[in-house]
């Protein structure tokens, strides 16, 4: 895997056809889907891939055949974010040999930490890790908000990068900022609407729900930011801004951009819509809203 990682990464959905099989027609058309849009790289086991929600026979399932099917053509990156340590080393050592290039990890969920015990996590995680790791800093749903000495500390360890999906820009340009003398270590966005400012600015990258549904626009937004060509960077950002409103908030409840992402690959022939217990898919009105919704989104 060439550093720094760069370009869109789709944290990619995990198609299913229950709580305990994965759908591998879907699966296989997803990835042929992105990469043909001209995708970067793929992100497994990202929050829209539910990865907590799934077992670990059915992650590791997941992560065998979706490296199978993707057979090295773009770099492929697992999360391995888990409550147990032992856990997260199992999923890792799965990665590793289903032939994954790197790791994601977030702090674990469920227990606050603070920012020494998260340095003393991977401190203790990361020499036991057989593949290169990014960070991810997700503060919506792990309680913590990465500072910039714990992100030093965990380049210090090993790190190639972290994404960066807090939604504060001030944060990401900060990340930009200490670590522009780093060229090898990645600074990516998972806000898709501050993609034109983080690559113009000196970041590298996104990691992109939408990419799952349209890659090609995310891929194009990439290049024309590389370019810094505002008038195509223009007409594209409000292709996502389109995307927001059209088809991410349908829906009432905060788990609606999983629902909506999978709804919407299923409504275009992709992947079955079946989202893993303790959530459900959506119901017909809102099926039938985002099929309309999909319709209208001139891309």
């Amino acid at each position: 895997m060439k550093l720094p990682l760069k370009g869109i990464i789709p944290p990619i959905v995990t198609p299913l056809n229950n709580d305990n099989e994965i759908d591998e027609q879907g699966l296989k058309k997803l990835i042929e889907h992105i990469i043909s849009g001209g995708v970067h790289g793929v992100f497994l086991l990202g929050t829209t891939g539910e990865a907590p929600n799934l077992s670990y026979k059915l992650r590791k399932e997941f992560i065998a055949k979706a490296c199978a099917i993707i057979n090295k053509r773009i770099p492929v990156l697992v999360g391995i974010t888990d409550t147990c340590f032992e856990g997260s080393l199992e999923i890792a050592e799965a990665a590793k040999n289903a032939g994954a290039d790197a790791l994601v990890i977030a702090p674990p969920y469920y227990v606050p930490m603070a920012q020494i015990e998260m340095v003393e996590y991977l401190e203790d995680l990361v020499p036991q890790l057989p593949l290169p790791f990014m960070l991810y800093n997700m503060p919506s749903c792990t309680k913590m908000h990465l500072t910039l000495d714990t992100v030093k500390r965990a380049k210090e360890l090993g790190a190639i990068g972290i994404k960066d999906s807090s939604g504060d820009m001030f944060y990401l340009y900060s990340l930009i900022e200490e670590f522009k003398d780093s060229p090898e270590f990645s600074i990516i966005t998972g806000t898709e609407i501050y993609i034109p400012e983080t690559i113009i600015h000196g970041g590298h990258g996104a990691v992109s729900g939408g990419a799952n549904i349209f890659p090609r626009l995310f891929a194009d937004l990439f290049d024309a930011s590389e370019a810094k060509d505002m008038e195509k960077i223009s007409i594209l950002r409000d292709k996502i801004v389109q995307i927001g409103n059209k088809i991410y908030n349908v829906g009432k409840y905060t788990s609606k951009h999983i629902k909506t992402t999978k709804c919407a690959l299923s409504v275009m022939g992709i992947c079955n819509d079946y989202v893993a217990h303790p959530l459900r898919k959506f119901n017909e009105p809102e099926r039938k809203q985002i099929e309309q919704n999909l319709k209208e989104i001139n891309l």
